[in-house]
């Protein structure tokens, strides 16, 4: 069994997989880096879990940003 958070909800298979793939990684790519102030800037209010949920329509926006 993975050492994972006491914050996580492993019900959720997405919030896994983000936790064990992405969480806590760091990240020197600017688009990267860029797409993750888009989606802090998204949540507002909102849980994390809500603005990964949402990610990818999020994610097709940012092209045309870029």
């Amino acid at each position: 069994m993975a050492n994972r958070c006491p914050w996580l909800d492993e019900t959720k298979q997405d919030y896994v997989e983000y936790h064990d793939q992405e969480w806590g990684v760091p990240v020197r790519d600017d688009k990267t880096l860029f797409e993750f102030l888009v989606l802090e800037s998204a949540q507002a209010g909102l849980s994390w879990y809500t603005i990964l949920k949402r990610r990818e329509g999020i994610d097709v926006r940012l092209p045309i940003l870029m």
